[in-house]
């Protein structure tokens, strides 16, 4: 990206989409704002308000036109936004994400509200719920829960080192700006925090469950989104959530609520999936697009003639 008789931030601003959208790039006059931003060190509004009056890229800061040229190369070459700004929006936070770790996704809010309902539940029910995250990631949902429902008790599983060191990392910026806490376990979700057993309110998950064989075609998640946090194996991709979801009946008490997240053409395997693991009131939740992308289901609440109900 030339920017050399490039000055003003307005005209840098069209440049920079007029390059991103070439590239492919889906939302590229919010990416380069954004991109213009963060080569400032400022927030989005102050670069839309430096446009709007006039100013230059060097009314922003000393060396924010070679800056802003680099990023828009790389985001033109289609790394994904929130590697190059180094955050990511999930609800009400901004998490760090980088190389190694999935980047929370819009969808995936969706997920986190179903949790966060049943935990305020059953915090106004009991005074407090313990809640787990598998396959937690970023650590997006285990955080949203620990800060949007007090009197919630958060564990979270990360097996994933890349991805774990991503999660502590969030985890001890989260808990310092607002005093909630996480139990973040490096572990499998398979086997992981058998000491909870029967005893969890809420397990939630949005594991890896991509098949194979079904390679994404956004760029982005393709080349720089990692294999393990994609693909969940078998030929359907349902191997890992599976396991995931053998652990949450290990884990939940009678009652509780089990939630994973899937894609949008695996809703009735995945409805299937939880009643053979004896899961009950399976339903499949909507995203706010309409997508069948969650299933919700509850563990049997008693043994009755031999069989849970």
């Amino acid at each position: 990206m030339d920017l050399a008789g490039t000055t003003r931030v307005r005209d840098a601003l069209t440049l920079a989409d007029a390059l991103l959208a070439d590239a492919g790039v889906p939302s590229s006059r919010v990416d380069a704002e954004l991109l213009c931003a963060h080569a400032a060190g400022a927030d989005r509004s102050a670069v839309t308000t430096a446009s709007i009056l006039g100013r230059t890229l060097a009314d922003l800061g000393t060396d924010v036109a070679d800056a802003f040229a680099r990023l828009v190369a790389a985001r033109a070459e289609r790394r994904p936004l929130q590697h190059l700004t180094g955050r990511a929006p999930f609800r009400h936070l901004e998490l760090e994400v980088g190389p190694g770790v999935f980047v929370p996704r819009p969808e995936t809010e969706d997920v986190a509200q179903v949790a966060i309902d049943e935990a305020a539940r059953v915090v106004a029910e009991r005074g407090e719920a313990l809640v787990v995250d598998l396959c937690t990631g970023s650590a997006a949902i285990a955080l949203a829960v620990a800060t949007e429902v007090p009197g919630a008790e958060v564990r979270a599983v990360e097996l994933d080192a890349d991805a774990h060191a991503w999660a502590a990392r969030n985890v001890a910026r989260v808990e310092a700006a607002t005093g909630a806490r996480v139990g973040l376990v490096r572990g499998d979700a398979r086997t992981a925090l058998r000491q909870f057993d029967g005893t969890v309110d809420v397990v939630v998950s949005n594991p890896p469950y991509v098949p194979s064989d079904a390679v994404p075609r956004d760029p982005e998640v393709a080349r720089h989104d990692p294999a393990v946090a994609l693909y969940g194996l078998g030929a359907d991709g349902l191997e890992v959530p599976r396991g995931v979801t053998a652990a949450a009946v290990r884990l939940l008490r009678p009652g509780g609520l089990y939630v994973m997240e899937h894609a949008e053409v695996q809703d009735a395997a995945a409805r299937a999936m939880a009643a053979a693991a004896g899961l009950v009131d399976v339903r499949t939740v909507p995203d706010l697009t309409g997508r069948p992308r969650t299933v919700v289901a509850r563990r049997p609440l008693a043994v009755v003639g031999g069989s849970e109900s």
